[in-house]
């Protein structure tokens, strides 16, 4: 956990404008954008990449990805070089919040993994390219966007300990905590057997 050395007033502003940066849903606003329609009303309704990538249309996929990882990674960033780490942590928690509940689509929001992993990289680059490679290894391996996540966001506090970033531990935690609440229904499906996999249309 890092030094808290930024003034309390300053940290509640990081973290109110970082989670409606957060909460920004650009996974309806590009589909919107491509002609793809609502994306809550295809495939798993999700407003994230995955969902996306079920129109078939890469493309909007990859877009999606981007910016739903910049939007961590930005609040990350801007936080750090204004305030300092504790801010930079605090935004990282508070943009990942805004994806996963969006004030803007009534607290209805993604899984956040494409935040995820764009919060870790602005926060400490190699865990967050230890996470990236460990979702990309599991996503080839099994097909499963969810698995893939759940395994990268488990391993994520071990990558902190193991890379040198202890003081992280306590936020991998947290993200980690709620990447799982997010994939419950896909906990359910996949052991069920009923989960698409990944580029499966819905």
């Amino acid at each position: 956990m890092p030094l808290i050395e930024t003034a309390l007033p300053v940290l509640a502003l990081v973290a109110v404008l970082a989670y409606l940066l957060g909460s920004v849903p650009f996974g309806i606003v590009i589909a919107r954008a491509f002609g793809l329609g609502d994306l809550r009303a295809i495939g798993s309704g999700n407003i994230g990449a995955t969902n996306v990538l079920r129109t078939g249309n890469k493309v909007a996929a990859a877009l999606t990805v981007v910016l739903d990882a910049g939007k961590g990674g930005l609040a990350v960033l801007i936080a750090r070089a204004l305030a300092g780490e504790d801010a930079a942590q605090l935004a990282g928690l508070a943009a990942f919040v805004g994806h996963c509940f969006p004030i803007y689509l009534g607290f209805r929001g993604g899984k956040g993994v494409a935040t995820f992993l764009g919060t870790l990289l602005a926060l400490a680059w190699p865990v967050g390219l230890a996470a990236c490679a460990t979702w990309l290894v599991m996503a080839l391996v099994a097909r499963y966007s969810s698995l893939a996540a759940l395994v990268a966001a488990a391993l994520t506090p071990l990558w902190m300990v193991f890379l040198g970033y202890g003081t992280f531990i306590l936020l991998g935690i947290c993200l980690t905590i709620l990447i799982y609440i997010r994939h419950a229904p896909n906990l359910k499906r996949l052991k069920a057997g009923t989960e698409p996999k990944i580029g499966q249309k819905g």
